[in-house]
């Protein structure tokens, strides 16, 4: 009877340790279950284009079909527009220029044009005569034809044209502005200076008004000719004459030539004086005048 009895105890606990061995733990079941999840996700993840790592991370598989990130094309760069080149005032390209080959006064110059040498009478401006055989040399005269040299001479030149002044004076001269290769408005800066004075002729010209203005600022100023110390604007007297009255003075007018060979002096009643060149000939209202100038000259034999 005992013997039964442990038999039967022996294979109870027997049956225990068997079933004991055959059930997972519970460790065994969560690791199981965390198995199972991870086959799970890598199933998905192949379906999905998703590897799966031993350290359960997870990369995205960049399907060659579809980037990652669009790159976009990089526009091809706007060029920069140079800037022009700076041109100096009065250098122009469009602009023709002309040598001065003489200044005969303030407001009159000889150029060369295309190989001809054509005289201009510049328009809006009057400069104290120095060269006109029917007025003696003017007050400030001189100071202003030295001045245009001074502008002038060695300088080639732009000409512009005024339709309202026509083409050429009644001398036949060529009427134009001037302006130098550096820009200088040559008419306008005589006035403006004090060595000319506006001049209008019969009919308004385009820079009148500028003129006007710069007349004005001349006079304002006391500059050149409307300096009281030299003609407070009256440039019509001789102030190369003699201040002293001479009683043994003749008058009447006098001519004789400028030039270095130059002899003789003529009154105004022989005509010997008409065959001196314009360009030299000077005009006188006495004798005592004329030789202040030029002591040396004598009076022409032809004239005795």
């Amino acid at each position: 009877m005992v013997k039964k009895i442990l038999y039967g105890v022996g294979g109870l606990i027997g049956l225990f340790i068997f079933i004991a061995l055959i059930l997972p733990t519970p460790e065994q079941n969560t690791f199981q279950v965390q198995e199972t999840g991870t086959l799970a996700q890598q199933k998905v993840a192949a379906s999905e284009g998703v590897t799966s790592t031993t350290d359960n991370s997870v990369k995205e598989n960049v399907s060659p079909s579809v980037p990652v990130s669009k790159k976009e094309a990089t526009p091809n760069p706007t060029p920069t527009k140079q800037p022009a080149p700076t041109v100096p005032v009065g250098t122009n390209s469009q602009f023709q220029y002309y040598a001065v080959t003489n200044v005969v006064d303030g407001d009159t110059i000889k150029v060369n044009i295309n190989g001809t040498v054509e005289t201009l009478r510049l328009i809006g401006m009057d400069t104290p005569e120095t060269v006109d055989p029917r007025k003696p040399v003017q007050c400030f005269g001189k100071e202003a034809s030295n001045k245009a040299k001074e502008l002038l001479s060695g300088t080639k030149v732009r000409l512009e044209k005024d339709p309202t002044q026509g083409e050429l004076d009644k001398y036949g001269r060529t009427l134009a502005y001037i302006y130098r290769e550096d820009g200088l408005f040559y008419n306008k800066h005589m006035i403006e200076q004090g060595y000319a004075h506006e001049y209008t002729y019969n009919t308004p010209y385009k820079y009148q008004a500028e003129f006007k203005a710069a007349e004005k600022s001349a006079q304002e100023n006391m500059r050149g000719l409307w300096s009281p110390s030299t003609c407070n604007g009256d440039t019509t007297s001789d102030t190369s004459a003699p201040s002293q009255p001479s009683t043994n003075q003749t008058t009447g007018k006098y001519y004789t030539s400028s030039h270095y060979s130059a002899k003789y002096y003529y009154p105004e009643s022989c005509d010997g004086w008409q065959s001196l060149s314009a360009s030299y000939l000077k005009s006188f209202d006495s004798v005592e005048a004329l030789l202040a100038s030029y002591p040396s000259r004598t009076k022409s034999p032809q004239c005795l």
